[in-house]
């Protein structure tokens, strides 16, 4: 038994294709690192069926025989369903969701559920059911949520690859705590159906990676229009063989750290700064001052998640409210009491407000550098910081707007339906620091040839150091 593959998932390939291992070793591989792993990254295993599938691969196939991770808030036939909730601890999904049918399509070889926050609804991943999932660069922190088993998975070199979704930061968010690199997609890029949520249309379905490849050819496999999500998007072809190929040279870019609406520790700060003054230079952008005029991010517009909420806990809603996560039931009791018309309103008139606000912000810039968080992880169990180191947020900023802090980075994207990336940027106190690049509706694949200039020019580990964690 030999180590994980520590490389990209896109090379794991070529090697099945040059005869140097077989999918069913590189799976065993990942086996024996996952058991003796302590990051705790996955909630569900399905080895047996695996192995089976790694013995018939077909290497020819974009990702044939490459041991993939699915994060648990997507449907699996046969596996749990849980979504991390204590509500649901019984449930088996009985279908595949469509982004799953697409990737066995491609080959690839499903080999574990991958941990998340209850519903997704924190960015860090410790819940009552599964416990707590931590971060390879640092075991005491967090790799971030709501796709943190997917990151502690990637980054710790258990996986070579593994999916995420993105509903206010929750693939670049990981990402930037990780160290890894994660893309979320312009609103319907890839579909999610059958079944899949609708309102309030800010969660897309994406993954983690070591490479900007393999985040491309995880978009080959898996965009493009379903009618069972009639807000998905026509399929847009060549994004793998399309990389590098866009002239970036003279494009605009502004570098706006706090996109003026976050408050960023000063270390973070001067940081994603330098990285994104050298991204701009080597890609030949024109760098361009442009002051922000976004809306600050509170709590209100969270409350748009609380409806389908409801739908989804079916018949456990209200009586099994009390075995919910605090913040979840926060959430709830909170619209329950608070979501009326005229708040329902002020949501409508603050994404107005926003998207014109992002409008502008584009009218003027072709790509926004930004920081992916405020600051790096912090500690594993969380709950989320309402500080920075040597100032209480709370008493600066008030309590609305210093709980939002950690999502007023990542969220505006989500609100606005717009694609961004998070690409590791550089390293503080040994943990990573992410930058976020955001750019206009559809233009995702130019953020991926700047995130290909990027890997080259300014490369980062493909993994944390010493992975994979526990090996013998």
């Amino acid at each position: 038994m030999g180590s994980p593959w520590l490389g990209d998932a896109c090379s794991l390939v070529d090697a099945f294709r040059a005869g140097e291992l077989s999918p069913l070793e590189a799976l065993d591989d990942c086996i024996a690192a996952i058991a003796a792993s302590p990051l705790n990254a996955f909630s569900h295993t399905d080895f047996d069926r695996a192995r089976q599938d790694a013995r018939q691969a077909d290497v020819s196939l974009p990702f044939g025989g490459v041991p993939f991770g699915v994060k648990e808030l997507e449907k699996v036939a046969g596996w749990p369903y849980t979504e991390a909730s204590v509500v649901f601890a019984d449930r088996i999904a009985e279908h595949d969701d469509t982004s799953v049918t697409r990737l066995r399509a491609a080959g690839a070889v499903l080999a574990a559920q991958t941990t998340s926050p209850e519903f997704g609804g924190i960015n860090c991943t410790s819940t009552a059911l599964h416990g707590t999932t931590r971060n390879p660069w640092n075991q005491a922190c967090t790799p971030g949520g709501s796709s943190g088993g997917t990151a502690a998975a990637v980054a710790g070199g258990l996986l070579p690859i593994a999916t995420g979704s993105d509903g206010g930061g929750s693939i670049r968010g990981p990402a930037g705590f990780s160290g890894l690199f994660g893309l979320k997609a312009t609103y319907g890029r890839i579909p999610k159906g059958p079944d899949g949520t609708i309102e309030p249309m800010t969660s897309v379905l994406g993954c983690l990676t070591r490479s900007v490849r393999d985040t491309a050819r995880y978009f080959d496999a898996c965009n493009g229009f379903d009618r069972r999500d009639p807000l998905s998007l026509p399929r847009v072809e060549g994004w793998e063989a399309g990389l590098g190929t866009f002239d970036l040279e003279g494009m605009t870019a502004a570098i706006v750290v706090d996109l003026g609406i976050a408050q960023v520790r000063e270390e973070v700060a001067a940081l994603v700064e330098d990285a994104a003054v050298q991204l701009a230079r080597r890609a030949g952008l024109r760098i361009v001052t442009v002051k922000p005029a976004l809306p600050p991010l509170r709590g209100a517009w969270a409350m748009a998640n609380q409806p389908p909420m409801v739908v989804d806990l079916g018949d456990a809603y209200p009586e099994r409210v009390g075995e919910l996560s605090r913040e979840i039931r926060a959430g709830l009791t909170s619209a329950q009491e608070r979501y009326t018309l005229e708040r329902a309103a002020s949501i409508e008139r603050y994404r107005r407000q926003l998207n014109g606000a992002m409008a502008d912000l584009f009218d003027r810039a072709d790509f926004v550098f930004c920081s992916t968080h405020p600051d790096v992880a912090f500690g594993a169990e969380g709950p989320p910081p309402s500080t920075l180191p040597g100032r209480d947020l709370i008493h600066e900023i008030g309590f609305a707007r210093a709980i939002m802090n950690n999502a007023a980075l990542t969220a505006p994207s989500n609100m606005n339906s717009s694609p961004a990336v998070s690409i590791p940027g550089a390293l503080l106190d040994g943990l990573p620091v992410g930058l976020q690049v955001l750019a206009g509706h559809h233009r995702e694949q130019l953020l991926l040839d700047l995130a290909l200039v990027a890997q080259r020019a300014m490369p980062w580990p493909l993994v944390a150091p010493g992975s994979p964690h526990g090996r013998p």
